[in-house]
């Protein structure tokens, strides 16, 4: 595998993992949503269910730090990528025509010995 094919792996990994992240909190937020909803629709009291709305709320707030940290190591990822002279990367999207994008996941993957 040459470097460009590694290098787009990489990135690969990356945008599907803060595409992953970002997706969790979506779904964790729907639920709070439908938490809420549902209670009202049922013309239950707030107090139900209070804790585990409050619970539901932690792990957004933790999935939104854990979006932070992705995008922390997107950002170290690209000062590392421009010091090491690589330049700058083509889009994952634009740099490889549809059909025709590496593996991300895989038998690509790197692995520090």
């Amino acid at each position: 595998m040459d470097r460009a094919q590694v290098i787009a792996s990489v990135a690969g990994d990356l945008n599907a993992t803060e595409k992953s992240v970002d997706e969790a909190i979506t779904r964790a937020t729907a639920l709070v949503q439908a938490m809420i909803g549902g209670r009202a629709a049922l013309n239950i009291s707030p107090v139900v269910g209070a804790d585990a709305q409050a619970k539901a709320m932690e792990a957004i707030a933790a999935l939104g730090a854990a979006r932070q940290a992705v995008v922390a190591c997107h950002t170290e990822m690209a000062k590392d990528h421009r010091r090491m002279g690589y330049g700058v990367y083509a889009q994952f999207e634009d740099k490889y025509p549809e059909g025709e994008k590496p593996k991300t996941t895989g038998e690509h993957r790197l692995r520090a010995v």
